[in-house]
């Protein structure tokens, strides 16, 4: 590769100030590649942050909503669960938005509506109301996961994947530990109203931080605020092209929905997603009932396991992974031993099903609960690696959109075992059969993990091959 070569890492030299003399002879001066792409990489943590904190605060401010508007439980549940009607529904619409007209305005006007969404909850007068800004949350929130997994298609080199996945993964987690304590003082201090006010200014400025500060690669090098240095270290790593040929949005989609791979993907996420969703939506009340703490403790108690968990992801799926990777090892065989290890040890939380005890509970919770991050972590960086070129945002929204249809059905199982069973033994059995048919999804249709050709490239090859 010649110097003038515009993906040669080292560039055309620019002077004897890049040369250095050791040992008699002039050799290059290494160029330090920078660090702007994990700048992007927190400034999507934080949009899952602020979008999960989004999501819990009507959980903590609902009593004294019920209590100012005369709502029923029945009536509570509904608007609850209405928040995962829109973005399940706008899933693959918002994938194939991205795909076709970019990161940067589709998650522009996203965030311009999560605080839209809040200032509105904080003006209602009545459950019609709220039920509208429960479905513009819903809405608004859709494109951070796929639009996440295309950022990290442009903006990682492949080997770099684990941590910059983590990075964005660890916000929905860490949201467990921040969001309750932070929207329950704004309650306490501001009642329910001031809160959602300020999750609303929360989000504005998140906004404005995403409006000023995101651009496409290739945009932010022409502007000078990334260096040739850092670009060609991100294309030559296997970064998907930002400018390559857009898809024609329905075709594409049927054309993923055609791929095994990506049903392995999604199928298996789904199962994980189950129990990840029993244990969002049950673990407090588990804590409470069967092992009878009250709701100051079991709040604790329910932060310990995921801040455990997400150590762990950092160490892992983040560090370790992204290391092996770099020192060559297959990058498949990588990843299908994290994710099917993450399912093994997910698998632990059945023990909890055959114990009364406080502390073994939550040791089997807490493995339960890492392996299932482990899991996440991995797969979620799956649609950056095997997605055809410019489909990022449909192969993530596909994925999300089967691991949340599957996911949501977990509150309801979960609650009528609890009801006609009178304990959560069988619920704990139930998610430990999913996570085996999972790794079943994972291990069968998954396959080797490497990117599907497009439309195009497939006809050629046959062309060639005939």
């Amino acid at each position: 590769m010649s110097s003038t070569d515009p993906r040669d890492p080292a560039g055309p030299p620019s002077g004897r100030n890049d040369l250095i003399p050791r040992t008699g002879l002039i050799v290059p001066k290494a160029k330090k590649v920078g660090r702007v792409r994990w700048a992007i990489g927190f400034l999507l943590f934080f949009a899952v942050l602020i979008n999960y904190i989004d999501r819990s605060s009507m959980s903590i401010a609902e009593h004294d909503m019920r209590m100012e508007f005369g709502l029923t439980e029945g009536q509570i549940g509904i608007i609850l669960g209405s928040f995962g009607w829109s973005y399940a529904l706008m899933q693959i619409p918002m994938g194939m938005l991205l795909d076709k007209i970019g990161i940067k305005w589709v998650m522009r006007a996203a965030t311009v509506l999560w605080a839209v969404s809040c200032f509105l909850t904080a003006m209602i007068s009545g459950m019609g109301l709220l039920l509208i800004a429960r479905l513009i949350l819903g809405l608004a929130e859709a494109p951070i996961f796929p639009g996440a997994m295309k950022t990290t298609s442009y903006w990682f080199p492949r080997s770099e994947r684990g941590m910059a996945t983590v990075i964005f993964d660890s916000g929905q987690r860490l949201s467990n530990v921040i969001g309750f304590p932070l929207v329950g003082a704004a309650v306490a201090l501001f009642g329910w109203r001031g809160a959602f006010i300020t999750i609303g200014v929360l989000s504005l400025v998140y906004f404005i931080v995403f409006f000023v500060f995101y651009r496409d690669p290739k945009e932010m090098n022409r502007k000078g605020r990334l260096s040739d240095v850092e670009l060609n270290h991100i294309l030559d790593g296997g970064a998907q092209h930002e400018d390559a040929p857009t898809p024609n949005p329905l075709a594409n989609l049927g054309y993923i929905l055609r791929q095994r791979k990506v049903w392995g993907m999604s199928l298996g996420l789904g199962c994980a997603g189950y129990v990840q969703w029993m244990l969002l939506t049950w673990l407090p009340g588990f804590l409470q009932s069967q092992m009878h703490m009250d709701v100051a403790k079991s709040g604790l108690f329910t932060a310990v396991p995921w801040l455990f968990a997400v150590v762990v992801q950092y160490l892992l799926p983040g560090y370790l992974l992204d290391r092996m990777v770099r020192n060559g090892r297959s990058s498949t065989a990588v990843r299908r031993v994290f994710i099917i290890g993450g399912m093994l040890l997910a698998t632990t939380i059945v023990g909890t099903a055959f114990t009364t005890d406080l502390v073994w509970s939550l040791v089997w919770i807490t493995l339960g609960i890492t392996g299932i991050t482990i899991t996440f972590s991995v797969t979620n960086s799956l649609p950056a690696l095997i997605a055809p070129e410019g489909a990022v945002g449909a192969t993530g929204a596909v994925m999300n959109t089967v691991n949340n249809l599957i996911g949501t059905t977990a509150p309801i199982v979960t609650g009528f075992i609890v009801q006609f069973t009178g304990s959560f033994a069988w619920a704990f059995i139930v998610a430990g059969i999913m996570l085996v048919i999972g790794i079943v999804f994972y291990t069968v249709m998954l396959g080797r993990i490497e990117q599907i050709p497009t439309v195009e490239e497939r006809a050629a090859a046959a062309v060639a091959k005939a």
